[in-house]
């Protein structure tokens, strides 16, 4: 599925690939089949998000942007898969009234206020090679909110175990924000629900990557 036929420039998403936001975006795309859609990779560690070209398209110096094809930059993951959905309705991915988009915006926000939120503070304050974006780093305070993450992936777990997907009974954006938040802890905490007892968790993970990988 092309964009559009009918633009004379395609639109470009500002991103980085290892980092779970940009992911999120990419893996929405993937699931709706979206296609024609430019990627261009930020350089995190070389500092490319403060440069003056990247602020002039998003002040927070945050990926991922997603730039338009009238020109205007959008930014925030949330706000950009919002735009590609109303753009692509199909396979939705945001509920289909609004009960339904109500009770996915609860499960999204509850996976990235505290699941995603928990893992990059860990990361971020814990992890040496993130030191070049976290100054300064405060080690105690990273464990900490490594313990939480774990907290909020027992409590996912339990959901799991009663229902085959994160808000519910099929797959939607707050799957994605969940598996992207544990592909990135798989990384860099070494995080593994299965060897924490974490079975459901770990099913489902697996089964999402089967697909997505």
């Amino acid at each position: 599925m092309a964009y559009s036929p009918n633009t004379k420039d395609p639109m470009r998403l500002y991103t980085s690939p290892r980092a779970p936001n940009p992911r999120r975006v990419t893996l929405f795309m993937a699931a709706k089949g979206i296609t024609g859609v430019e990627l261009v990779d930020v350089d995190l560690n070389a500092g490319a998000h403060r440069s003056s070209e990247f602020l002039a398209l998003n002040p927070m110096a945050r990926v991922p942007v997603l730039v338009l094809d009238d020109g205007r930059a959008l930014s925030e993951t949330r706000a950009i898969c919002t735009y590609l959905e109303g753009l692509y309705p199909e396979p939705n991915l945001m509920g289909v009234d609004a009960t339904e988009r109500a009770f996915i915006e609860m499960a999204d926000r509850r996976i990235e206020l505290h699941l995603m939120l928990q893992t990059a503070q860990c990361v971020r304050h814990s992890h040496p090679g993130l030191a070049v974006l976290e100054q300064p780093q405060f080690p105690q305070f990273g464990a900490a909110q490594g313990d939480k993450m774990r907290e909020t992936a027992r409590w996912l777990d339990g959901e799991l175990a009663r229902q085959p997907w994160v808000a519910g009974e099929r797959f939607t954006i707050a799957d994605i924000t969940a598996f992207c938040t544990l592909e990135f802890a798989r990384g860099l905490m070494r995080f593994r629900p299965g060897a924490e007892g974490m079975g459901h968790l770990q099913a489902w993970r697996d089964r999402i990557a089967a697909q997505y990988g």
